[in-house]
């Protein structure tokens, strides 16, 4: 009978015996996996359902002391069906039309992501948040390129050159006196960034300004990426007022600076990474 039925299913009686012996292993790996998918559940759950494969690796690393594979762990999130939730693409806006006295620079920076050395490489943009309904307020940050940190921002309700000008009034607060002597500002060419006041003011702060091709987003690529996860990450729609929003706004840069592993970075928080290259 089991030589008619391994015939029928298509199994050599080999196949099939050895099947049989291999169930306590079996099981044993499906208890394994279950116990593993436990501990991911978890750090996805943490992370509000937005944290990929790699992201939970670094912490199960960092924060739990648990070395995993990554290749498990996508394994074992499509086997228990555990979905990133991703960003839905949005148009880009024009935020505001320059004038004539507005001035493009030249890409000097020219998509040079990898630096080594922390102040080197700044880059800079704005982006549009939610609150309260739908009422809208926007975000200008400034990202060093070498440790990914966010070392300056600023929130509004208008899109005024304020927004600009306060952001790098932080920036170099955050500086504390000690600025590079090759320091670039790469921005793209929008309206802040090439009015003729704000130029100023980067020259006599010390800094060479660059500027993306334009319509080119991937020539600012880095600063584009953390907007994508600060949109991934941050439920901001559900803030009530200003001061809510500007409170998650920065309770979630805190965390991203000293908080967030990096793959890129050595698996270190922009901030470990940091002090890792100032050692070096």
């Amino acid at each position: 009978m089991v030589t008619y039925l391994c015939k029928i299913a298509g199994v050599s009686r080999t196949g099939y015996y050895a099947w049989c012996e291999a169930e306590d292993l079996r099981s044993s790996r499906e208890e394994q996996d279950w116990q593993d998918f436990m501990l991911i559940e978890t750090v996805f759950n943490a992370k509000k359902q937005k944290a990929g494969f790699r992201t939970i690796q670094m912490i199960l690393e960092n924060d739990h002391q648990i070395k995993m594979n990554h290749k498990k762990i996508l394994r074992l999130m499509k086997k228990f069906n555990l979905v990133t939730k991703v960003r839905s693409m949005k148009p880009y806006r024009k935020l505001a039309k320059a004038t004539q006295e507005h001035k493009t620079l030249p890409n000097q920076l020219n998509r040079q992501f990898h630096q080594t050395e922390p102040g080197k490489v700044l880059l800079t943009d704005i982006t549009y948040t939610y609150f309260g309904g739908g009422q809208p307020a926007y975000l200008s940050t400034v990202k060093d390129v070498a440790t990914r940190e966010i070392v300056a921002f600023e929130v509004s309700r208008s899109l005024s050159m304020d927004i600009a000008y306060n952001t790098l009034n932080k920036l170099i607060n955050a500086s504390d006196g000690y600025l590079h002597p090759e320091a670039m500002l790469h921005s793209d060419q929008g309206f802040h960034y090439t009015h003729p006041e704000f130029q100023k003011r980067v020259k006599t702060a010390g800094f060479q300004q660059s500027m993306s091709r334009k319509g080119n987003c991937l020539d600012n690529a880095p600063m584009e990426s953390f907007f994508g996860h600060f949109k991934d990450e941050v439920d901001f729609k559900q803030c009530k007022t200003f001061e809510e929003l500007h409170g998650m706004i920065s309770e979630y840069i805190e965390e991203y600076n000293t908080q967030r592993y990096q793959y890129g970075l050595n698996k270190m928080t922009p901030e470990q990474f940091r002090g890792h290259l100032l050692a070096a």
